[in-house]
């Protein structure tokens, strides 16, 4: 358990893909419960102990998740995610071809059953406006590097508007990607979040490592 950040009102982790924040239809314990657990041993902590999820990432999806330690914060946070007020980058590795900047935007619509979102160039019936910038921050041989910003927040969006795109995630089969990762996970890590501190109100600014695989760390390296 990678922990970013800690004070009496957060708690910051860097998920690991393969991860579920909350718990889902598989029944397999998720970090939200293991952290409650990692608290009470750590503090020596009597009882149940709160933990709040503010947001969720995707199962294969690594990166910055926010946990709140008090229902005062959780509330907090949970209006803040309302009115846009955390901002969130995030880092792709993708195939394809893709600009040196781009601005995306496309209408969504969630398929429950198959858990998927279509993108589509204009409005449909039941879908949702979503829009993203990314510019490239570097490349090797096959795959590209790029840093996304969301500026709405939906099912799957940044998955399914690059593959929409034309530069699907590395491993994610389900947007289009060629092949599997080995892991089960995809390319796709939220890199960094940036808010104001709920009860603190201090600004905070949270940077999270991406896994620790050849082609992340590789990437990473000629970035620098």
């Amino acid at each position: 358990m990678e922990i970013l950040y800690e004070d009496n009102h957060l708690i910051i982790l860097n998920k690991c893909p393969g991860e579920i924040v909350q718990g889902d239809k598989t029944g397999d314990v998720p970090l939200s419960e293991k952290l409650k657990q990692f608290l009470k041993d750590k503090y020596g902590k009597p009882g149940n102990v709160f933990v709040g999820v503010a947001h969720r990432l995707d199962r294969p999806v690594s990166g910055v998740v926010i946990f709140a330690k008090t229902s005062k914060a959780l509330a907090r946070l949970n209006e803040m995610l309302r009115n846009r007020e955390i901002e969130k980058t995030y880092w792709a590795v993708v195939s394809g071809d893709p600009p040196p900047e781009g601005h995306l935007i496309h209408y969504l619509r969630k398929n429950q059953e198959k858990n998927i979102s279509r993108a589509y160039e204009k409005e449909v019936q039941g879908s949702l406006r979503a829009e993203l910038k990314f510019h490239r921050v570097t490349s090797s041989d096959h795959y590209h590097l790029l840093e996304v910003n969301l500026m709405t927040g939906r099912h799957h969006q940044i998955r399914a508007q690059l593959s929409a795109a034309g530069f699907p995630i590395k491993g994610d089969v389900k947007y289009g990607a060629r092949r599997a990762n080995e892991d089960r996970s995809i390319h796709l890590h939220s890199r960094k979040t940036v808010f104001l501190h709920p009860v603190k109100r201090e600004m905070l600014e949270i940077t999270a490592p991406p896994p620790a695989d050849a082609l992340w760390q590789a990437l990473q390296g000629i970035s620098k």
